[in-house]
C-alpha cells in the first residue's frame, strides 16, 4: 500500500492496526464490488437525471402556443376540462420554435460524442475513478449554471451549456465499463452490469417525476429543477471519491477473500497492463460492428422516448405538467424492473448451460427491439385514448429492459481488457442518434399532431428491426482472440520474424546478383 493515497477512514484504520493491509482488509466484510455497483448505478442515475430534466422543464420554459382545443380530428386531441384547469398557469418566457427546441434538446449529444473515446482510453490507462467522477462533477456544475446562462444568453447560451454538459458526461459509459471489467466476475456480469446500467432508467424516472412536481409546486419555477439536480450531482461526487477505487488491488477496505475471489475469476481475461489497443482487430471485428448496430437501434428508440415523450404527453395528449412528470416516468420505472429481473434470469441461463452466452445476448436484444417498436406503433394508433396510450407506451418500454442483459453488457463479453475503449466506440457512435432524433422530431412535428408523431414512431420501428437483424446474425458473446495479451504478443513477434526474413532474403538476392555479375 506504499505510495497510495488513503482516505480519512483508511487513515483511522491504519492508526489502529498499523500499515498491515491484511489487517485492514480483514476488518471490512462488505463486498466492495457491490459497493462499486451501487455507486456506479447512482453515477448513471444522476447523469441521466441531469441530462433529461430539461425535457420536462422546457415545456414550462417556452411560451405556450394557442390552439383551438374544441376542434377534434385525427391529428389533434381535445383538451379535457379537467386538464385545462390543472395546467400550470405560470406560462413560459421564451419564444422558441419547435425546430429551436429540437436543436436545444440535441445539443447535449454534440459534446457527448466527442469525449467518449478519450474517456475510454484514459480509463483504461489510468483507471476510471476520476475520468468518471470529474465528468459528472463538471456536468453538475453546468447544470447549476443553467438558469443563469439562459437568463443571460437565451437559447444560444443554453445550447453552448448543453454542449459543455455533454463533454463532461461523455466519459461516463467508457469509464464505467473499464471499471466493470476490473470488478465484475463473468458469472455476475449480467446482474452487476444490468444493475449499474439500470441507473439510466431510474434516473429518468426520478428526473421526470421530480421535475413535474417541482414545476407544479415550486414558487421559483423551472430554475429550481436545475438547482436540485446539480446539487445532487455534486453530492454524489464527494461520496464517490471517498469510497470507490479503480480496481480491487487498490482498494484499502476490500476483504482478503473477496480480493482473492476477484483475482482468481478475472485473471484469465482481464489484465492490469494489457498491450496497447489492437485497433486493427477491434475495428475489423464483425461482432463489434454487430454490437454497434444494436447500440444504434437501442439509442434511437431510447433517446426518442427520453427526449421527446414529455413533449408528446404535453403537446399531443395535453396532460398537465404534474401528470406529465408522473406518466412520462412510468415506462422507465417498469423498464428498470424488467432489466433487473431478466439480468438475474440471464446469468442463471448462462451458468446452468440452459443457453449459451451468445444466444442469451441475442434473445435479450431481440425482445428489447421488436417488442417496444410494436407497442409504440400501437400507441400511436390508439389515438386520444389516454389510458390505452399510456399502457401501451409502458409495456413497450418495459420490454426494452432486456437490452441490458442483452447487448448492453456485450462489450464486456467481447473484450474485458479493452472494454473502456470498446464501449467508447460503441456508445459514442450510438450517441449520434441523440443528435439526430430530436432534430427529426422537430422537423416532422411542426404542428404537434398525432399523425405527425405516428411517422416518428414508424421510423423507430424500422430502425429497431434493421439493427436487430444485424445483431442476431453476427453477434457473439465470447471473448475475442485479440483480447489476450499472448495473442497480440505472438502476432507482433510473427510480424517481426517475417520482416527479418524479408530483409534476410533481400540481402541474399542482392548478394546473389552481385556474385553473378
Amino acid at each position: 500500500m506504499k505510495g497510495e493515497t488513503i482516505p480519512l477512514v483508511a487513515k483511522w484504520t491504519e492508526r489502529k492496526y498499523g500499515r498491515d493491509s491484511t489487517k485492514i482488509r480483514r476488518g471490512i466484510h462488505i463486498p466492495q464490488r457491490w459497493v462499486f455497483a451501487v455507486m456506479g448505478f447512482f453515477a448513471l442515475f444522476i447523469a441521466y437525471a441531469m441530462r433529461v430534466c430539461l425535457s420536462i422543464a422546457i415545456t414550462e420554459m417556452v411560451v405556450p402556443e394557442n390552439h383551438n382545443d374544441t376542434i377534434f380530428d385525427e391529428g389533434a386531441c381535445p383538451a379535457e376540462e379537467i386538464l385545462k384547469n390543472s395546467t400550470s398557469t405560470s406560462g413560459g418566457t421564451y419564444e422558441w420554435s419547435q425546430s429551436t427546441q429540437g436543436i436545444i434538446l440535441s445539443s447535449f449529444y454534440w459534446g457527448y460524442v466527442i469525449t467518449h473515446l478519450p474517456g475510454g482510453m484514459l480509463a483504461e490507462g489510468f483507471g476510471g475513478k476520476y475520468s468518471l467522477g470529474l465528468g459528472i462533477l463538471s456536468t453538475a456544475i453546468f447544470t447549476l449554471l443553467t438558469p443563469m446562462a439562459v437568463e443571460w444568453g437565451d437559447s444560444t447560451a443554453l445550447i453552448v451549456l448543453r454542449i459543455l454538459m455533454g463533454l463532461g458526461e461523455g466519459t461516463t459509459f467508457p469509464a464505467l465499463n473499464a471499471m466493470l471489467a476490473q470488478w465484475t466476475p463473468p458469472e455476475e456480469r449480467s446482474k452487476i452490469g444490468s444493475m449499474v446500467f439500470a441507473g439510466a432508467q431510474l434516473g429518468t424516472v426520478f428526473a421526470t417525476t421530480l421535475s413535474g412536481l417541482i414545476l407544479h409546486y415550486s414558487s421559483m419555477g423551472w430554475p429550481a429543477v436545475f438547482y436540485v439536480f446539480g446539487a445532487i450531482g455534486v453530492l454524489w461526487f464527494l461520496i464517490w471519491v471517498v469510497i470507490c477505487y479503480n480496481n480491487p488491488s487498490e482498494h484499502p477496505f476490500i476483504s482478503e477473500s473477496e480480493l482473492k475471489y476477484l483475482q482468481d475469476r478475472l485473471s484469465a481475461h482481464t489484465h492490469k497492463k494489457p498491450p496497447s489497443t489492437p485497433w486493427k482487430h477491434l475495428l475489423t471485428s464483425v461482432p463489434v460492428w454487430a454490437l454497434i448496430a444494436a447500440q444504434i437501434g437501442h439509442d434511437w428508440g431510447f433517446f426518442t422516448m427520453v427526449t421527446d415523450l414529455p413533449k408528446y404527453m404535453s403537446d399531443v395528449l395535453k396532460f398537465s405538467i404534474k401528470s406529465n412528470g408522473y406518466l412520462s416516468s412510468l415506462p422507465y420505472l417498469c423498464m428498470w424492473f424488467c432489466s433487473i429481473i431478466t439480468s438475474w434470469l440471464a446469468d442463471w441461463m448462462i451458468t446452468s448451460d440452459t443457453m449459451s452466452r451468445t444466444n442469451v445476448r441475442k434473445l435479450g436484444t431481440s425482445i428489447a427491439s421488436i417488442g417496444p417498436g410494436i407497442f409504440i406503433i400501437c400507441a400511436s394508433y390508439a389515438g386520444c385514448d389516454r389510458t390505452t396510450v399510456v399502457v401501451l407506451f409502458t409495456v413497450g418500454m418495459t420490454l426494452m429492459g432486456t437490452f441490458y442483459p442483452g447487448m448492453k453488457v456485450n462489450a464486456l463479453d467481447l473484450s474485458p481488457n479493452y472494454s473502456g475503449t470498446l464501449m467508447a466506440i460503441v456508445n459514442g457512435i450510438g450517441a449520434f442518434t441523440g443528435i439526430v432524433t430530436p432534430l427529426i422530431v422537430g422537423a416532422l412535428t411542426p404542428n404537434k399532431s398525432l399523425t405527425e408523431w405516428r411517422t416518428v414512431f414508424w421510423i423507430v420501428l424500422v430502425v429497431f428491426i434493421i439493427t436487430n437483424i444485424v445483431f442476431v446474425i453476427y453477434a457473439s458473446g465470447e471473448v475475442q482472440d485479440w483480447n489476450a495479451p499472448d495473442f497480440l504478443m505472438n502476432e507482433k513477434e510473427e510480424k517481426r520474424r517475417k520482416a527479418e526474413g524479408e530483409i534476410y532474403h533481400g540481402k541474399f538476392e542482392l548478394n546473389g546478383r552481385k556474385t553473378l555479375t
